[in-house]
């Protein structure tokens, strides 16, 4: 049996921290939370931090720091880097605060939630993470420290006491030295010691805490000690003795030493910790060595508070974190079995309320009071561990004790030493409250509530809330009574507290019935608490309609409008009932409303067809148009909108309604009432025109005959429309309203109506200004018709008025036009002469020509030429009459420059050749020249105009070969128009034309005649190209004479033409006329195709460069050997890259060793040397390969390794890959060698995983188990290769192997959580056994969401389970646990059932629950019932009968009165004829249906039940039924009660005479004492002297008599009070003897004071009949 715990919370290895990184210097804990740990990983520095609240989660951060150090509580990190400090927050990742620091910070320490202690070499700072403040100083530190490493700083829960710890090594041994200093002295005292710490302790019969200091030393010669000592003692504390205890150190641990102290407040032990792993328990009060043991084998270095367990959390150098705590079950009985030290076990067990001292404490108690000693036995009481003696018991012993004569009463000083200590419990708390509250002193007991000296109950606040609901609120909230608190609030009005209160403790009310009660005192309050309710970011908190229904049972419609107007103010569609609500209230109380809010169009989603009829009601049309959609309703509700509702929505409105409706409603209107209407038809008809469609709108207005609306509509659309008939009947409708204008606009602009139509209707108008009609015929070429309408309707002035102001232009067609009718010539050209403007002469005179009247133009042509016209068509005109009158054209031709010659050629054609052939020569018409020319056999002019033209185009035309007139224009060409050239150009552009009109052998005939022949021409070295050039193409047998003749032409561009003509051999003969040796051998190699002719030309002429040529010819004809051997001769290098390629194609490896050292000695390329190095490899030359690679090479020696390793030659990769030290591919080789040790040295040497996944693929395959693994560790580290991996093995069945290489695994540094999940996996398919383990270590580590498929998969019920509530699934985990029971277990359920989010789980766990563990289901409702619907509950126990298993959890929540829980245990105790439990329940509980159950309890057979049915009619004051059940049953004291609470005298007279009829004389007697007030003296009087009730009724009427006398003499007293005032009362103007007081004046008689008691009336008389019983 130990007296401490020790625990082990976590290892750092397994969380995968770097052994080398838990130290003192690397790793730091300020608290029992946070673990922080610099490390560098593949030198990359980061920060590990574990959270062990939190599963011991790890967070890593890439953070470089000299130091850091977590928050004790909050994930706050602080950072330090040289001289730079900074404060993190890792959740908001915010920077909190940073600062420089001169000096070098040694240590860092958080002493509080909020200061940071920095330590330098030279001073202690403290910084306030408070605002931006920098370091302040707080001490320097001591000079004996200066030497030390600093190992921790401790301050004093007050601040006022610091302390500094250092270590040092003289002579070998750890020396320990600390610096004390105190802030209020401002003095420091060094002393030596390895471990202190600070704390407080009461001691016994002390007020205030004591403030201690202990510390720990081992001096060099080896003693060691631990004092505590008193700091700042406090003036009436009691003193403390300075304590020295002796440390033991077993002897060989010599070099063991202190390490670190913490001290429990709770328990007041210290807990020591050695650097060996000793741990010493000792009490602060005595000093006692309490425990020592030793609990690692490995060091501690660093430790901290463990506030769960008020013990030590520490690490070793292992990176154990466990815990030392007290055990508390043990501890006690240790000390008195093996300490046998009573005095220290019941003051352990009293301080940290301890068992195992429990039967000491009750007998010394006993004693004690047995003894009078009751003081003393208070004291024991108010220390007893667990609080055992302070009970009701206790509490109602001292109340039985007699309080001695002028002392305090023991109950009182046992509750004064309970307040001066901890406090009250919940039963003492009631009862001194009783006392307090008679007395008045409530601030005391606020005072005692705040201080927290009592403890706050839900029991405690019922008794208080009737004297002060203020004061109870407060208890109910220390209390955690949500239900009560939140009652508290709705009576105080701090409505706005409430939700505040919900959401802290996670708490709904019953916001319905707060609501209600709200609006009956403070309706706008209300809207302002119910908005809070809805808008809440973490609500809603209550239904809107419940909200809505609250409001409008109170006929609140305005608070309701607010409250739902903020409320759909995002138009939500599942809103619409609330939007159909809204909109009711207030067209049925507030249509104003209705209509401001149906006007912004907020809500979209409300029953229209319910808000339609109901504006209608309202009068609001608009809206009710608005709303309807029958055409009907429309129809009927449109003449009573026009009144009230404005012409623009209307038209507007119009927009809604379909085409036919629209329709439908023009026609009522014009039909109703045309000349109001007309207007508004108008703009509809306007608006929507393109809609309803011009047709049916002109057929509406031409029914009713309204050319007016019918002008006014057209005329608005008609600028924008293209439709011919609204142009039409516009124009038309202008017409008939006179305005002639508007249609001539039209007449002139429209491009759109029916030219046709609108011309016969205007020509049928016969409108008096005919304008219209010519603008429509000038138009659209009705020139003719209107000429004629005009001539024959005299209107010849409309015509002069038409060519001379309308349109000059249309001249030509009306004077064609007169002459069509015959008009006279005179008075044509009188029109003629008569026009200005400008017009077609051209046209003029096309159209006098058809009519052959051109002549009578003559005249008027000459005036026009006269007048410097230079217009063609004039003188085309007179062209046309010369030629036509034969006066001497030629001239005219030749001369004037302002005619059309291709128009005058082409008249002349026919009438004279000679004159077209001078029109189109002047007018260089070729095509016409030629036309003409070859028509009329003109070829000397052709063949001369084509030369001197001097235009391929036009020579090309007239030499194509598809012209029959060709040889004949040849012929003239050479015998007539070329010989009269001299000017070389005309030569050289004929003879480019007939090369270009492929004429080879007329031009070779020419060409001769001119070069061979002497001539002008003969050296032109153009000729002499052209004509071999022609030669080649023409007759290829002359080109080699020509070559040989001729000495003046290109050598190179003849040849190539030659080449291009495939006459390989002039070309060869050129080149070797002119030495051109490569061209020439080019020649023979790629067109005649004769190596052995180019090895012998080659040799012959003996040139590297044809060398070169003659190699590359070979390489190509694949002749490797012969090439290679001809790039040697040439020395040539330069094709290095194609000979080696060729040479590989044709494994040619011995001849290209031969070409590659050539080109090794003349260049240095790493190609060359590359391939030399793959040539030796492909011949097998290792020896040479070595010696190459031994000499300093350019040779790409990786990329050749890999080359020979692909063609498996291994040998050759691994001396390559050997010496590029590639130990990848190197491993990768030996592989292949079967070298698979060799393998695995590389692999590790390569550091790759793909190498290492190879490797291992190939141990695996030869069953080379270990060395498989050592690569697979390497390989599943990478999370992307780990499903491979797997795969892998369990394809070759090797099972128990994969488990065994994860397994070993996930103690790597960088095991990730695919290694976990997957080993999870594998368990569940082949080893179940293990899974459960597994996860129960691993949990945090494993993707839950794969293993739950896993599980799943594998039917793991309970695994499964246990991976949805580590996934916060407990939905899911609450449903496989019901359907899986071999997985269900009764507290795990209860657990996770607490945790779903869908409701509808906690019924069915209740019908798995009614299924299958009936006897639980208390127990599970007890856990649900904050959660659950109790209606629900009971609905579905009643369905299957068994209210009855759930009694006791109805009965636990029956305090919420629901009606269906208080019907069904109503039922119960009437089932089981518990009557008490049913008056209880009904008088507590009141939300019932009463009367149902009064009608069916006044038929029971039990008596008792029916005097429950009398009282449920009383509570309904249904007083006669009441009384009738009563005195049916012989109740009367019931009966009287009831009469006396009805109120009613009639009741109680009409029982008074019950009584007198049926004999009863003592009921008679108790009604005129409870009915008193309700019964009149004079029916008493009588019925006592009728019945002979004298003696009976007596003492009422002694009461009534003392009761009128009383009265009659107070009034003397005031009516002599009044006349003593009168007559003492000074004289006043008569105005102040009126009976009302003056004005400012106070009244006689202040009728709002209140009688003095004893003058008040009473209700009955004083209790003078004694006890009364039926």
């Amino acid at each position: 049996m130990l007296p401490i715990k020790f625990e082990e919370h976590a290892q750092l290895q397994s969380l995968g921290i770097n052994a080398a990184s838990i130290g003192f210097n690397t790793l730091t804990m300020n608290s029992d939370r946070f673990i922080s740990v610099r490390e560098n990983i593949n030198n990359v520095s980061q920060v590990a931090i574990v959270d062990l609240h939190n599963n011991n989660e790890l967070l890593r951060r890439p953070i470089t720091a000299d130091a850091v150090v977590m928050h004790p509580s909050s994930k706050v990190l602080a950072l330090k880097a040289s001289t730079q400090l900074q404060v993190f927050n890792l959740d908001t990742k915010t920077k909190l605060n940073a600062c420089v620091m001169n000096e070098e910070v040694v240590l860092m320490k958080w002493i509080s939630e909020s200061t940071l202690a920095l330590i330098t070499s030279q001073a202690v700072y403290h910084w306030s993470m408070d605002g931006t403040s920098n370091p302040v100083q707080v001490f320097a530190r001591h000079a004996n420290l200066s030497s030390c490493q600093i190992i921790n700083y401790n301050v004093s829960a007050d601040a006022k006491w610091m302390v500094l710890v250092g270590i040092s090594a003289p002579q070998g041994r750890v020396q320990g030295s600390m610096q004390l200093y105190s802030t209020e002295r401002g003095v420091s005292q060094f002393i030596e010691g390895h471990a202190a710490a600070f704390t407080q302790i009461t001691l016994e019969d002390a007020t205030v805490p004591t403030n201690l200091f202990a510390f720990a030393v081992r001096t060099a010669t080896g003693e060691a000690k631990l004092q505590i000592i008193e700091i700042d003692h406090q003036q009436g504390a009691p003193a403390f003795n300075k304590i020295a205890v002796q440390v033991f150190f077993p002897p060989e641990m010599a070099a063991d030493f202190p390490v670190a102290m913490q001290i429990s407040r709770k328990y007041g032990i210290v807990f020591l910790v050695t650097k060996m792993g000793f741990v010493h328990l000792y009490d602060i009060e005595t000093g006692i060595c309490i425990y020592m043991n030793r609990c690692s084998d490995d060091s501690f270095f660093i430790a901290t508070d463990y506030s769960a367990t008020s013990g030590m959390l520490a690490i070793n150098k292992r990176g154990q974190v466990v815990s030392v705590s007290v055990d508390e079950d043990t501890i006690i009985p240790f000390i008195l079995n093996s300490l046998n030290n009573t005095d220290l076990a019941i003051r352990l067990a009293s301080r940290g309320g301890l068992a195992g001292a429990d039967e000491l404490y009750v007998t010394r108690f006993n004693q004690l009071f047995a003894s009078g000693a009751y003081n003393d036995a208070a004291k024991v009481a108010a220390k007893s561990p667990r609080g055992i003696l302070r009970s009701r018991e206790t509490i109602e012993r001292f109340k039985g004790i007699q309080a001695m004569p002028g002392q305090l009463s023991p109950i009182l000083q046992y509750f004064g030493l309970l307040l001066e200590g901890d406090g009250l419990n919940k039963y003492e708390a009631i009862e001194l409250a009783g006392p307090i509250l008679q007395q008045g002193r409530k601030q005391l007991l606020d005072k005692w509530i705040k201080e927290e000296k009592i403890e706050c109950s839900e029991e405690l606040g019922d008794f208080i809330k009737p004297q002060d609901t203020a004061l109870a609120l407060s208890v109910y909230l220390r209390g955690g009574v949500p239900h009560k608190v939140v009652q508290c609030f709705a009576e105080l009005g701090q409505f706005d507290k409430i939700v505040k209160y919900a959401k802290t403790i996670n708490y709904t009310p019953d916001y319905p019935s707060l609501l209600y009660m709200m609006a009956r005192v403070n309706p706008d309050q209300t809207v302002a608490f119910a908005n809070s309710l809805i808008t809440d970011p973490e609500g809603p908190y209550i239904d809107a309609e419940k909200v809505v229904d609250v409001f409008q049972s109170q006929n609140l419609v305005q608070q309701a409008t607010a409250f739902l107007l903020d409320y759909l103010k995002p138009n939500r569609e599942q809103d619409a009932q609330l939007q159909t609500r809204l909109l009711e209230m207030n067209l049925l109380y507030a249509p104003q409303v209705a209509d401001a809010i149906l006007s912004t169009g907020s809500l979209t989603h409300y029953d229209r067809v319910t808000i339609g009829p109901l504006c209608e009601k309202a009068g609001l049309y608009q809206r009710a148009l608005e709303h309807f959609t029958d055409i009907h309703d429309i129809l009927r509700v449109i003449p009573l909108a026009q009144a009230n509702v404005s012409t623009e929505w209307l038209v507007n409105y119009f927009g809604n309604l379909g085409v036919d409706e629209t329709l439908k409603c023009i026609d009522e209107m014009l039909t109703t009432n045309l000349r109001q209407n007309l207007q508004l038809v108008v703009q509809v008809a306007i608006k929507y025109s393109e809609l309803l469609q011009p047709k049916h709108l002109i057929a509406l207005f031409e029914k009713f005959k309204s050319n007016e609306g019918l002008y006014y509509y057209l005329g608005s659309i008609v600028n924008m429309s293209q439709d011919p008939l609204v142009h039409f009947k516009y124009i038309q409708a202008s017409c008939r309203t006179g305005n002639l204008r508007e249609a001539e606009r039209i007449c002139r602009e429209s491009d759109y109506y029916d030219a046709e139509a609108v011309k016969n209707f205007l020509k049928e108008a016969n409108l008096s200004d005919k304008l219209p009609l010519i603008i429509v015929c000038d138009r659209f070429n009705f020139v003719h018709d209107l000429v004629l309408y005009l001539y024959r309707n005299n209107g010849q002035a409309f015509i002069e008025k038409y060519v001379q102001m309308v349109n000059p232009s249309r001249t030509p067609e009306v004077i064609a036009g007169l002459l069509d009718i015959g008009c006279d010539e005179d008075v044509i050209k009188a029109l003629l002469h008569s026009v200005t403007g400008e017009f077609a002469i051209g046209k003029l005179c096309d159209m006098v020509e058809e009519r052959n009247r051109l002549k009578m133009l003559l005249p008027w042509l000459n005036q026009r030429a006269t007048e410097g016209s230079q217009d063609p068509d004039v003188y085309n005109a007179l062209a046309k009459i010369y030629v036509d009158t034969s006066n001497n054209p030629e001239p005219f031709l030749k001369e004037n420059n302002f005619y059309d010659p291709r128009t005058i050629g082409k008249y002349c054609e026919k009438r004279d050749p000679f004159l077209a052939v001078i029109a189109y020569e002047k007018g260089k018409c070729d095509y016409e020249l030629l036309h003409v020319t070859n028509e009329n056999g003109l070829f000397k002019q052709q063949a001369r105009y084509l030369i001197s033209r001097r235009d391929l185009g036009l020579w090309q035309y007239a030499l194509q070969e598809n012209n029959e007139y060709r040889q004949d224009v040849i012929d003239q060409v050479v015998s007539t128009a070329l010989p009269e050239c001299t000017d070389p150009e005309d030569v050289s552009l004929t003879v480019k034309a007939f090369m270009n009109a492929d004429l080879p052998n007329e031009l070779i005939e020419l060409l001769e005649k001119i070069i061979l022949e002497e001539s002008a021409f003969s050296g032109y070295k153009t000729l002499q190209n052209l004509l071999i050039f022609t030669a080649v193409k023409a007759d290829p047998d002359r080109v080699m004479d020509y070559i040989n003749q001729l000495d003046n032409f290109d050598a190179e561009d003849v040849a190539k033409v030659c080449i291009g003509e495939e006459l390989f051999e002039e070309a060869f003969a050129i080149f070797n006329k002119y030495k051109v040796n490569v061209n020439a051998l080019d020649v023979l190699i790629d067109h005649i195709h004769d190596l052995d002719r180019a090895y012998e030309f080659t040799a012959k002429v003996d040139e590297p460069g044809a060398w070169s040529r003659l190699a590359k010819a070979q390489l190509d004809q694949g002749q490797i050997k012969e090439a290679i051997d001809s790039y040697i001769r040439a020395q040539d290098t330069s094709n290095y890259l194609e000979v080696s390629r060729s040479a590989m194609r044709e494994a040619k490896y011995d001849d290209l060793v031969r070409f590659l050292q050539m080109a090794r000695q003349h260049s240095r390329e790493p190609f060359i040397e590359s391939e030399l190095l793959f040539a030796y490899a492909k011949t097998d030359r290792l020896t040479d390969l070595e010696d190459m690679l031994s000499t300093p090479t350019v040779a790409q020696v990786q990329e050749i390794a890999d080359r020979c390793f692909q063609d498996h030659l291994f040998e050759a990769a691994k001396l390559m890959y050997q010496n590029v030290s590639n130990y990848a591919s190197l491993s990768r080789t030996l592989v292949y060698l079967k070298d698979y040790q060799g393998a695995v040295d590389c692999a590790r040497k390569a550091g790759n995983t793909r190498v290492w996944r190879e490797v291992m693929q190939e141990c695996l395959f030869q069953k080379e188990f270990r060395l498989a693994q050592i690569c697979g560790l390497q390989v599943i580290v990478h999370a992307e290769e780990l499903d491979a991996v797997v795969k892998m093995y369990e394809r070759d069945g090797h099972i128990d192997q994969v488990m065994a290489l994860l397994e070993n695994g996930l103690g790597l540094e960088r095991a990730h959580m695919g290694m976990f999940t997957q080993l999870a996996t594998l368990y569940s398919q082949y080893a179940p056994e293990k899974l459960m383990e597994h996860l129960q270590l691993f949990v945090s580590r494993i993707n839950i969401p794969k293993a739950i498929r896993a599980c799943q998969q594998a039917h793991l019920w309970r695994e499964l389970i246990f991976l949805y509530v580590h996934y916060d699934e407990a939905d899911n985990a609450t449903v496989a646990m019901m359907d899986h029971g071999q997985a269900w277990e009764h507290a795990a359920f209860k657990d996770i059932i607490v945790k779903v989010s869908n409701i509808d789980l906690y019924y069915k766990a209740l019908k798995f629950y009614l299924n299958q563990h009936p006897m639980l289901l208390n127990d599970l409702l007890a856990v649900l019932a904050p959660r659950i619907n109790h209606t629900r509950v009971v609905q579905f126990f009643e369905k299957s009968d068994n209210i009855p298993l759930i009694k006791s959890y109805l009965l636990s929540v029956q305090q919420v009165n629901n009606k269906a829980v208080n019907a069904a245990l109503n039922d119960l105790f009437i089932e089981e004829e518990d009557h008490d439990s049913l008056r209880d329940s009904l008088d507590h509980h009141d939300n019932v249906d009463t009367m149902g159950l009064a009608r069916r309890l006044e038929k029971h057979e039990s008596l008792e039940f029916r005097r429950i049915a009398a009282h449920l009619y009383k509570t309904k004051s249904r007083f006669t039924k009441s009384i009738d059940l009563s005195k049916h049953d012989r109740l009367f004291k019931d009966a009287i009660h009831t009469a006396a609470a009805s109120k009613d005298p009639a009741v109680a007279e009409e029982l008074l005479q019950y009584f007198i009829d049926i004999g009863q004389r003592v009921c008679y007697v108790a009604m005129l004492y409870y009915c008193y007030d309700l019964l009149r003296p004079d029916l008493i009087l009588e019925l006592s002297w009728r019945h002979r009730l004298r003696d009976f009724s007596m003492p009422y009427f002694i009461n009534f008599i003392k009761e009128q006398t009383d009265k009659i003499g107070h009034l003397d007293e005031e009516v002599q009070k009044l006349k003593i005032a009168l007559f003492t009362m000074p004289d006043e103007p008569p105005a102040a003897a009126s009976g009302a007081p003056m004005m400012n004046q106070p009244m006689m008689i202040d009728w709002n004071s209140s009688m003095p008691s004893s003058q008040v009336p009473q209700a009955a008389p004083s209790d003078m009949y004694g006890q009364w019983h039926q």
